[in-house]
């Protein structure tokens, strides 16, 4: 019997739900259903038996609608540029057999998205869906729709210039003499609806990757859902996941509304040695609504949750090891003791939060570098929040290390060192008491 992901038949049900919007002539397309495979494609048809080779070789190819079921395989894009964009709604499902019948997308079938650090190579989110620029022949802008991206890896370490190419510190720079890209300031999943479409990213792993804003982006426009579910982000820049809205206006039916379920951010670094942005597990726009909730936020270089102004309702989320705060409120920050009696954007039903020291089963390789680095930080300064479950030694506990001193020096000689996607995933693979993200299951 076809084996199917139990959370594709909820997410389906929970976003036709309720969706009364009508959708634009432009997006109304029916779609097809395209295929791809790295270890058997060629060739533009994209069928099941004729698959294509990348998703960069038929972008231009895809409609509204489309469905694109992508193969095991490590990808890097058309003429390995690294990155695809994409101008309509689409949905995306990796993680297939070469058969296309069976998936397992952090496991036995995984389907890779990366690329290669070759000069003048784009810097583009990896996977970058854009849709709120289409109109419709009377010069309106198109709405409506849906897309899916899910049981995608996005490992942008291949894409990143590192020090001396020694893989512990990214530079931002290029480097012409030695015809190095810099390392792309870009998120891996970057997603901007258009007005009433629903976005859902499910599935997914992202990592190494090194933006301003989130490592998944989901912008969702007025009259749109966003639904941010089992996801796994570790070791990146910015945000973990970022959830921001394309709306402005006041009409309550209207604000984008999320839930953002089941996920697990890990490892998010300020946007640079010095820096005093970036760096959170989760961080949300204002003027939106969103239910935050058995999600795993832990090691931000700053905190957990960064909230601009959103309106949130926050149900038993596991925070550890944030560095500065569990969660912050425009410039408030707090720990996540105090959240419930000092937060002035949180529903008032949101409970069973708590702060927890956690095992972290990372390579040790990787736990040794993380753990002994040492830090350039503005913030050495700065009186700052003190959460409770942090602190160097309690840091090479959760990895299971020797205990010992460490200390705030002036060098970056490590700042996001490569993670591999075999040393990074069993991270991700199951939930500490039902929170944060588990390996997608499959049902006979």
């Amino acid at each position: 019997m076809k084996k199917q992901f139990v959370l594709i038949v909820a997410v389906i049900t929970m976003l036709n739900t309720g969706f009364s919007q009508s959708i634009s002539s432009n997006f109304k397309n029916e779609g097809r259903d395209w295929y791809i495979s790295k270890n058997t494609g060629s060739g533009q048809m994209g069928t099941k038996e004729r698959p294509a080779k990348d998703l960069g070789n038929i972008i231009h190819h895809l409609k509204p609608n489309d469905r694109i079921h992508i193969a095991e395989g490590i990808y890097l894009s058309k003429g390995g540029r690294g990155a695809d964009e994409i101008n309509v709604p689409v949905k995306i499902y990796g993680g297939y057999d070469i058969t296309f019948s069976v998936r397992d997308p952090w496991d036995a079938h995984k389907s890779i998205f990366t690329g290669t650090n070759e000069y003048m190579k784009l810097t583009d989110p990896r996977i970058y869906i854009r849709t709120d620029q289409q109109r419709e022949s009377n010069g309106q802008k198109s709405k409506g729709g849906e897309i899916v991206v899910d049981g995608i890896i996005i490992d942008n370490g291949p894409r990143n210039r590192y020090h001396q190419n020694k893989n512990l510190a990214i530079r931002r720079k290029a480097s012409p003499k030695s015809q190095q890209n810099p390392s792309p300031e870009s998120g891996g999943i970057v997603i901007v609806g258009s007005a009433y479409t629903n976005i859902s990213v499910l599935n997914c792993v992202v990592m190494n990757t090194a933006p301003t804003e989130g490592a998944i982006s989901v912008r969702v426009f007025q009259g749109g859902k966003g639904l941010i579910q089992n996801n796994f982000c570790i070791n990146n820049t910015g945000y973990g996941i970022h959830a921001r809205t394309g709306y402005v206006g006041s009409d309550a039916a209207k604000i984008p509304v999320f839930t953002i379920k089941n996920n697990t951010s890990l490892f998010t670094w300020k946007h640079d040695a010095i820096a005093s942005y970036g760096g959170d597990a989760l961080a949300f726009d204002n003027n939106l609504i969103a239910t935050v909730e058995n999600n795993a936020l832990g090691y931000g270089h700053m905190g957990g949750i960064y909230n601009k102004g959103a309106k949130l309702k926050l149900i038993n989320n596991l925070f550890t090891g944030n560095g500065k705060y569990d969660y912050k409120e425009i410039n408030d920050k707090m720990a996540v003791t105090d959240i419930l009696d000092e937060a002035m954007h949180l529903d008032p039903m949101s409970d069973g939060n708590q702060g927890l020291l956690i095992k972290i089963p990372v390579a040790e390789r990787w736990a040794e570098i993380y753990a002994n680095r040492k830090e350039i930080s503005r913030a050495a300064v700065d009186a700052a929040v003190t959460v409770p479950n942090t602190g160097a030694n309690q840091l090479r506990s959760i990895f299971g290390l020797n205990q010992q001193g460490s200390g705030v020096a002036t060098d970056a000689e490590i700042f996001l060192p490569l993670i591999s996607i075999d040393e990074a995933l069993p991270a991700g693979k199951f939930p500490w008491n039902g929170m944060g993200c588990n390996i997608p299951k499959q049902a006979k």
